[in-house]
């Protein structure tokens, strides 16, 4: 009876929780170690605070301290302006056009600095599907923080004090292996529908579970990313398959439902079974090297990915009458031209591609000068890991990689006796070898026409 009495008084209802007052965990409370944290990173808030301004280290450095994990980059989020953050610092340049950072330089380490934003995106430019053009309003940390995308990327670290600033109940996400979305996930994926390949990204490579209610949406919202720049798409679907986890990741792209015209160059390649087999090499492969803090090359990566596509082509031009390295070529050209209007790939990235591709008829030369005249070619390396791919995948013989990598690593006498080796096989090049020319002029055309894979 006193218990009801109280509940008719008080109310039985819990009050919402004030998210405009944070939660300050101590250096006890989070764990961070400092050590892990970057000394320009702390230079840069420093000098942010030493003139008067809020200054925090933000989003997944904050995420990866709490998690262990040294980040490799630092944002920092400040009350400043964009105006007055380059001001303190000399190598300091105001980027963006949907809303302005600041890139603080210290020799080849950069920082990228966030204006603290406002929380209402009403008045923001949209385009019809209701993505955020343009939003350059400023507001306080408490608004910045509801407009993260996820809670365990609304957290404020301070080196100086030591201390976390938990806006949305992060910290218990992170010990929950949770990953939640803030505000209604329609909303936020529908502001910005790259956040369904973040959200997919993060879930993969941190190991974490999508909590239900951010889960739902993603299916039936997957279209939006149609309506998002290729440059754009481009730099998520880099990341994500330069995280580490990029097999992971595949595995959620397709339980979720983004890869069917999401990421076009993997519809067609993820089922076929030498296809498949291929690219999970390859990806096995980039996983190793970012776990061993060795480089990638994000164009060896497309150069993989898209192999299958000029495969397919480079023997349908063949059979319609093409030379073999003519062929290739055009079907090198005809992928690339394709992709490039998709993917937004990066001049550099299409030519180191078109490099590895272009290298692989040349290592079934191992006669007479070819072979000494290709160990001087600046790419080799790639061209040679693509290569050794090709053999363990089943494309072509085992026997060809073997070859080059004992003629790579012997001496003279070594090589002139490889030299004298009779092939196992007369035939490695992975496409039929060329068809009767046909009479008549100009550039064969395969048979089917021009369709691209997967479309």
């Amino acid at each position: 009876m006193i218990t009801k009495f109280f509940r008719r008084i008080l109310g039985s209802k819990s009050k919402p929780i004030d998210r405009s007052i944070p939660v300050m965990l101590s250096a006890k409370e989070h764990g961070i170690d400092p050590k892990l944290v970057s000394s320009n990173a702390i230079r840069v808030t420093q000098g942010l605070q030493q003139a008067g301004f809020k200054a925090f280290l933000v989003g997944g450095a904050v995420r990866d301290l709490l998690l262990g994990i040294k980040p490799k980059d630092f944002d920092i989020a400040t009350n400043a302006t964009p105006e007055q953050v380059r001001k303190l610092f000399r190598r300091a340049f105001i980027i963006g056009r949907r809303f302005q950072i600041v890139h603080v330089m210290f020799g080849q380490d950069l920082l990228e600095v966030t204006t603290f934003r406002g929380a209402s995106v009403d008045a923001a430019p949209k385009d019809e599907h209701g993505r955020v053009l343009r939003d350059n309003t400023f507001g306080e940390q408490h608004e910045d923080a509801i407009r993260r995308d996820f809670t365990i990327n609304a957290m404020y670290y301070d080196p100086d004090s030591q201390t976390v600033l938990d806006y949305h109940g992060g910290m218990a996400d992170i010990r929950n292996k949770t990953l939640r979305i803030i505000g209604v996930p329609e909303e936020r994926y529908r502001e910005d529908p790259v956040r369904l390949l973040r959200v997919v990204r993060f879930a993969a490579k941190l190991d974490f579970t999508i909590d239900a209610a951010t889960a739902a949406p993603i299916k039936t919202m997957a279209p939006l990313i149609n309506n998002v720049p290729a440059a754009r798409v481009f730099d998520e679907m880099l990341k994500l398959l330069m995280s580490g986890h990029a097999m992971a990741c595949l595995h959620h792209l397709r339980k979720e439902g983004l890869h069917h015209g999401l990421l076009p160059l993997l519809d067609v390649v993820l089922e076929q079974p030498l296809g498949e087999k291929f690219v999970r090499l390859a990806l096995a492969s980039t996983d190793a090297r970012v776990k061993q803090g060795k480089p990638v090359s994000p164009g060896f990566l497309f150069a993989s990915l898209l192999w299958h596509q000029v495969l397919e082509k480079w023997t349908a031009y063949q059979a319609a009458g093409e030379a073999s390295i003519p062929a290739l070529h055009l079907a090198a050209d005809d992928v690339l031209d394709s992709q490039t209007e998709k993917l937004s790939l990066q001049r550099k990235i299409a030519s180191d591609m078109r490099d590895i591709w272009a290298m692989q008829p040349r290592f079934e030369r191992r006669t007479g000068k070819a072979p000494y005249k290709l160990l001087e070619n600046l790419r080799l390396r790639a061209g040679y890991d693509f290569l050794l791919l090709r053999c363990a995948s089943g494309e072509i013989d085992a026997e060809l990689g073997e070859w080059w990598t004992d003629f790579m690593e012997g001496d003279i006498g070594a090589r002139e006796q490889l030299q004298t080796q009779k092939p196992r096989s007369s035939d490695t090049s992975g496409a039929p070898k060329r068809a009767k020319r046909r009479s008549g002029r100009g550039r064969a055309k395969p048979e089917g026409g021009t369709s691209e894979g997967g479309e």
